[in-house]
């Protein structure tokens, strides 16, 4: 069973930056494409970035310039570098797996981590 764990939040001021991670385990992690979501208080969850299985990259208007994501297939992990936070960035981020290409909706993903709290003051 698909396994995801998320870290590297925290709380910053606007204008800086956080690096979140996502270890995969329980499956082959090179059959998944992974995306990163946000969930704002009392928000639906919102697709942040995504990492696809073919080595594609997708992203959203408000992630492209600020953040970048990666994925090391010899650690199973991905990784979403968010930098110039602004306060709309604060909420949960969670880690979702799954054996599509990509979809901005996280009604097509089965597999999710926990998620990791980030919150931006400013």
């Amino acid at each position: 069973q698909v396994r995801l764990v998320e870290s590297g939040g925290g709380s910053v001021v606007a204008g800086g930056s956080l690096r979140l991670s996502c270890v995969f385990s329980g499956g082959t992690f090179s059959r998944y494409s992974l995306t990163w979501f946000h969930q704002a208080p009392g928000q639906d969850r919102e697709f942040v970035f995504s990492a696809s299985h073919s080595g594609a990259k997708y992203f959203s208007d408000s992630a492209e310039g600020r953040f970048a994501m990666s994925r090391d297939n010899t650690k199973n992990t991905v990784y979403l570098e968010m930098n110039a936070l602004k306060p709309e960035d604060t909420g949960v981020y969670y880690c979702a797996a799954g054996r599509i290409e990509h979809s901005r909706s996280h009604l097509y993903y089965d597999d999710w981590g926990p998620g990791t709290q980030v919150t931006v003051s400013g």
